[in-house]
């Protein structure tokens, strides 16, 4: 087909794609008010692992003696990207499900400027919850060459640094910023979870890849999770809404650990202080304290393996093992 045809069809193109987008009315987001901006909310998470780590992240020409005029920029920056951010958000809300869009919301706006005063003040604490992060990976792993290793490379402490953000603006109530924020951390490291979710001190996660952390789910202080591990809630078949603002999702209390493909179900489950829960179980009721829950070992049946050759006619089949 000549180009020209193509360009000939594009208003039919035009004429169609409008059409469905009115008559799919939720996939298209107009005459409203504004949405957050992923970008810009990606933009603000990396301000904020400069100031979580300086030199580690963004400039790396700091001394003692700029460093406060480089944290004086970025905290600029931060302030307006949050604050407009924020805005959205809360704007978003009032006037969700309004007939009048274009209104002025002067509430929504004082609002955002007294959680983005709060969330500021909160950088500090948070700053002290990572170095106890960071140094429990180093403490934990004993392939971590040093803590610079732990800050640079490890994926859990990604997600973790970017959850403790996203869980301030959520208690504060801010809508959908935290999702996005906790979802994209969920895209670049295989790691989910929520920013409702409560985190405790010298929080954890080993290689990563597959953990799912739900919203009403507490963890204690020194807990260690290892890929796979899923803190879920027990899904209903029904009657959802009756679940939502409910407590769906264990408690892990301090100096857990839970190993690879572990599975822990429902808002009544608490697993015990100092407890081991091993590899691939699926556990949906309490564990008490200074326990260890692990599954049967497997029957394996082994077979000596004999020299390569032609086999004969008679031979079993050469299996390596059997499980």
């Amino acid at each position: 087909m000549p180009r020209k045809e193509v360009n000939a069809r594009l208003p039919a193109v035009v004429e169609a794609v409008t059409k469905s987008v009115d008559s799919v009315p939720g996939l298209a987001h107009l005459n409203r008010v504004f949405l957050p901006s992923r970008d810009a909310i990606v933009a603000a998470i990396d301000l904020l692992r400069q100031i979580s780590f300086p030199g580690f992240h963004g400039a790396q020409s700091l001394t003692t003696e700029n460093i406060r005029y480089h944290v004086g920029q970025i905290l600029v920056d931060l302030s307006d990207t949050l604050y407009e951010q924020v805005r959205y958000c809360l704007r978003y809300r009032k006037y969700l499900g309004a007939e009048d869009f274009s209104q002025e919301c002067e509430l929504c706006d004082r609002e955002s400027a007294r959680i983005l005063s709060e969330f500021l003040d909160r950088i500090p604490a948070v700053r002290a919850l990572l170095a106890g992060d960071v140094q429990a990976a180093f403490d934990a792993d004993p392939a971590a060459q040093n803590t610079d290793e732990t800050v640079l490379c490890y994926p859990g402490l990604l997600a973790i640094t970017v959850q403790r953000y996203a869980h301030e603006l959520y208690v504060r109530g801010v809508p959908m910023l935290p999702r996005i924020m906790t979802e994209w951390a969920h895209s670049q490291t295989g790691i989910d979870i929520h920013p409702g979710a409560k985190l405790g001190p010298r929080f954890f996660i080993d290689h990563g890849t597959g953990i799912v952390i739900g919203e009403t789910c507490e963890i204690g202080a020194s807990v260690r999770i290892y890929q796979g591990v899923t803190l879920g809630g027990l899904s209903p078949d029904r009657l959802v809404e009756q679940f939502r603002g409910r407590k769906r999702h264990p408690t892990i209390e301090d100096d857990v650990t839970i190993y690879a493909g572990a599975t822990i179900l429902g808002g009544d489950t608490v697993i015990g202080k100092g407890s081991v829960i091993g590899g691939n179980v699926f556990v949906t009721t309490s564990v008490p304290p200074n326990n260890q829950v692990s599954m049967e070992a497997p029957n394996l049946k082994y077979r000596e393996r004999r020299p390569r050759g032609t086999p004969k006619p008679s031979d079993p089949p050469l299996l390596d093992f059997q499980i």
